[in-house]
């Protein structure tokens, strides 16, 4: 079958009622949590992992990537307006998109960014459709040497793009590493880690440690910004449409920026926040009068808003063709598709074409949508900056706490969710990011599962990670990486890369 017939396919499958119903709701979902902020994509799609447990796979999955890349198209709406980002990945929109709106030119921003969303979005859904398939079959000369090496290279990058200390990071991927181990040796039958807790001998659910890294800790981190609690936010809106000089001025950086977010949101741990960061740092190194940045210059805008939402497409590449989570969503993402017993990488082409092309098609039935959300619902989207977040956090919790314990109505996870809950807000204040632990948490058992497959094939010899052509390569790219974190001149850069 060609792209053409996989993608006719895959409209037959996205284009049905209940799947055009859950991406609408998914998109819609998105759009809202990126308007308002102190709700983010992760919480939100941890707080409804439960939800999937009754749904179709592809049903689910649509649902869950539109609150992603819709987060993405309606974060910039709070950015613009009141310079307070809905999501990460729109912080780089406030510099620019609000003193836009500073100059009663924030209909324009909000209009270019809504159309180079759309743009960059469509872009990235044909590079899924375009090198998916073709990464699939790369990925199915894969040997077990060869994803556990693979896992290796995706965990270190994912420590190089981590803010803050290269050491926290490498701490808290371990730890995430051994979180995965706990639960009953499969091969032994012995349980690890587990001190006698019967309800942890099949292993942590994922469920309880995502709602209490993310969801819990997301709402305390809020309940500590005074802004969030203060009196309902006001924004105005002025003249929609832009001049033909902003769309003169705004193309190049839309085709820039798409182009910049489609390689980022491959690579393990990029994604939209490092491809916005990225975006706005080209546009700012090209232009011709650098000043202008930071003073309303609509490239500023629509560079980064390109970025983060191409980069929000093609981060799925890795986790439906290899089966590696390149960022936080990611995970949560190949979560909920072993929730529903598939497992993420080169067989779900083969094995649930309909998954792989589905979700294609949604993609770029969810980026209509999303223009539709954007543009004429806009002042809906406005007069909702109204609600404090005081009347949102006491809901979110409750969907939180509803959710966990509704996946198997186990006390047990409560508790869980409030261990994890302490332990991530201990995380926050040592600055230390808990996506590469997620990764970590994922990815171990997956890790030990390949590394003694490995040996077991080779008699218990290591070398058969180095003999094998695709498991040396992808160590030696792995020692690379490792050697970029030692040079001085590298980590000086990373941090001051960070800082700004």
């Amino acid at each position: 079958m060609d792209i053409v017939g996989n993608l006719i396919f895959g409209f037959s499958a996205a284009l049905s009622w209940q799947n055009l119903g859950f991406c609408f709701i998914g998109c819609f979902l998105g759009t809202l949590i990126g308007v308002l902020p102190g709700i983010g994509p992760i919480p939100t799609i941890a707080m409804l992992l439960p939800i999937t447990f009754g749904l179709d796979p592809l049903s689910s999955l649509i649902m869950l990537a539109g609150i992603y890349y819709g987060a993405a198209y309606g974060g910039s709406t709070t950015s613009i307006l009141v310079n307070m980002p809905g999501e990460a990945a729109s912080i780089v929109t406030c510099i620019d998109g609000h003193q836009m709106a500073k100059q009663g030119r924030a209909g324009a921003a909000l209009c270019v960014s809504a159309l180079g969303s759309f743009f960059a979005g469509t872009v990235g859904t044909i590079f899924v459709a375009g090198f998916g398939p073709i990464l699939s079959s790369f990925a199915q000369q894969f040997n077990s040497p060869d994803y556990f090496s693979l896992m290796i290279l995706g965990l270190t990058t994912a420590v190089v793009l981590a803010h803050g200390s290269v050491l926290k990071a490498v701490t808290v991927v371990l730890v995430g590493l051994l979180l995965g181990l706990i639960g009953t040796d499969i091969n032994s039958g012995t349980t690890r880690y587990t001190f006698g807790i019967s309800d942890i001998w099949d292993g942590i659910d994922f469920l309880p440690v995502v709602i209490g890294m993310f969801g819990v800790v997301e709402i305390i981190n809020n309940l500590e910004k005074r802004e969030y609690m203060n009196a309902p936010m006001t924004a105005t809106l002025s003249s929609f449409w832009p001049t033909m000089k902003d769309f003169h001025d705004s193309w190049r950086a839309v085709v820039r920026g798409t182009f910049v977010g489609a390689i980022l949101g491959i690579l393990p741990g990029g994604g939209a926040v490092l491809a916005s960061f990225a975006s706005y740092t080209v546009e700012k190194k090209i232009a011709k009068d650098p000043s202008r940045f930071g003073k309303g210059a609509i490239e500023g805008v629509a560079g980064p808003e390109s970025a983060n939402n191409s980069a929000s497409q093609t981060s799925f590449i890795p986790l439906l063709t290899l089966g590696l989570p390149s960022n936080a969503v990611m995970a949560l993402m190949m979560g909920a598709m072993m929730i529903q017993g598939i497992q993420p990488g080169s067989a779900v082409m083969t094995s649930r074409p309909d998954l792989f092309w589905g979700m294609v098609a949604s993609m770029w039935i969810g980026n209509a949508m999303l223009v539709i959300l954007n543009l004429p619902l806009l002042p809906m989207w406005v007069k909702l900056l109204s609600v404090p977040y005081r009347l949102l956090y006491p809901a979110i919790l409750m969907f939180c706490v509803i959710g966990v314990f509704a996946s198997n109505n186990n006390a047990t996870q409560m508790v869980i969710v409030a261990v994890f809950t302490l332990f991530g807000y201990t995380l926050a204040r040592f600055g230390c990011e808990p996506a590469p632990m997620i990764l970590g948490f994922l990815l171990g058992p997956l890790m030990e599962e390949n590394l003694r497959r490995s040996l077991v094939l080779s008699r218990g010899d290591p070398l058969i990670f180095v003999s094998r052509p695709i498991s040396a390569t992808l160590l030696v790219m792995t020692a690379c990486v490792v050697l970029l974190i030692v040079l001085p001149s590298f980590r000086k850069t990373r941090e001051e890369a960070f800082v700004e």
